[in-house]
């Protein structure tokens, strides 16, 4: 019998710590009317997670990579499974707000190592593709994780969409646990020679654009099933078919993408902003007109890739400035999206408010320019070769 990869234990876990981020925001409802809080007290749900991730993600990296990886992935994967567990019985709103507090702790500690994990199982030329077969479990969590938790609790109650989590999270531990091989330990770099990283400019200016790209494709995510419904026209159950469609698209659009990594960095990096401004404009063309439902899947199969890919553009673009650090690069991505997230999201919703929810398209086409000139900008002060058969660290620092 074949043994089953380590790489699909890896992808579960990536899976389950986003359907624990993303996942409440489809039970908001039930967890207002649980706990008898308001809209905007339920969303500390998500900004908490967030902020916890993006204020000690990278630090916090730091400190578990004097552990052994493997068990270190396993321990966050039951932080994952404990959490969710304590969350679906919790009697207070106060305290399961401060169950979000542990996971988030753990998120950027197991997603930058799993991804260093997921690439010592390829050979280095296909580093590309081995993150973006782990990024396969992080893109579908994001997009799916949504409906599918809602999917649950409507059919089985409230407490089982996080006890759902909650046996993600322990297959994918315990998968991890018996498949993973074991890596010999190596003298962990000193905090300093990994924090030393962050002095590259070429560093801050790739930051600044995955902050960006994160930006762009949240001003508009954020909100897809509120344009979806409202300015698309579609039904309460076309737009939960809706959202799988963009799920698979998003998968699709990210192995895609992985393996355009392995030869046209640069290019595929530019590409993607591009793509993304292109499905927003088609968005905008076609809200509310009568194009048919076969259409409506074939756009958003377009949309959900060109949003998806986003993962692993910005984080091999991020990673290749730091490979000598490769961690704590992963742990500064993590932190750099979910401010991404958090800005794109708010900008979203201020130009929702002032000019309505079409404008949050444009907001997201004006962010993802701003990405690109970013990303544009940093090509022509490095001299970034268009074609590269190795990563974009090699390129002139």
């Amino acid at each position: 019998m074949t043994r089953p990869h380590p790489v699909v234990f890896l992808a579960l876990g990536l899976f389950g710590v986003y359907c624990i981020e993303f996942g409440v925001v489809g039970i908001l409802p039930m967890i207002m009317q649980r706990f008898d809080v308001t809209a905007a007290r339920a969303g500390a749900l998500v900004s908490l997670f967030a902020l916890v991730i993006a204020v000690g993600g990278p630090f916090l990296v730091l400190l578990a990579t004097r552990w052994r990886r493997k068990r270190v992935l396993v321990v966050s994967l039951l932080v994952f499974a404990l959490a969710s567990v304590a969350s679906a019985h919790a009697p207070r709103f106060e305290l399961l707000l401060a169950l979000r507090v542990a996971p988030a702790l753990f998120h950027p500690v197991y997603f930058s190592l799993a991804m260093v994990a997921a690439a010592a199982l390829y050979p280095p030329q296909q580093s590309a593709r081995a993150g973006a077969h782990a990024f396969t479990g992080t893109s579908m969590g994001m997009v799916l994780g949504i409906p599918l938790t809602t999917w649950i609790a409507a059919q089985y109650g409230y407490e089982a969409s996080f006890l759902a989590c909650a046996l993600v999270n322990a297959l994918a531990a315990l998968g991890v646990f018996l498949f993973l091989p074991e890596t010999p330990r190596e003298a962990p770099l000193a905090y300093g020679r990994q924090l030393a990283v962050l002095r590259k400019p070429a560093l801050w200016l790739t930051i600044a654009a995955a902050v960006l790209v994160f930006a762009a494709m949240f001003a508009v995510y954020a909100y897809a099933a509120a344009y979806l419904q409202q300015v698309a026209l579609l039904t309460a159950r076309q737009t939960g078919l809706a959202l799988v469609v963009f799920g698979v698209g998003g998968v699709a659009g990210n192995l895609c993408a992985g393996r355009q990594l392995g030869t046209h960095v640069l290019r595929t990096v530019l590409l993607q902003p591009v793509l993304l401004g292109l499905a927003y404009c088609l968005l905008y063309r076609y809200a509310g007109a009568d194009i048919g439902w076969p259409a409506w899947m074939v756009l958003l199969l377009f949309w959900g890739a060109a949003h998806t890919s986003g993962l692993i553009v910005t984080q091999v673009w991020l990673s290749s400035e730091a490979r000598e650090a490769p961690a704590f690069a992963i742990g500064v991505y993590i932190a750099a999206i979910n401010l991404g997230v958090t800005l794109g999201a708010l900008a979203g919703g201020v130009a929702i408010a002032r000019h309505g929810l079409q404008a949050a398209l444009g907001c997201g086409v004006l962010l993802g320019a701003l990405a690109l000139a970013l990303i544009a900008l940093k090509a022509w002060l490095y001299r970034l070769p268009m074609r590269q058969l190795d990563m974009v660290g090699d390129a002139k620092q």
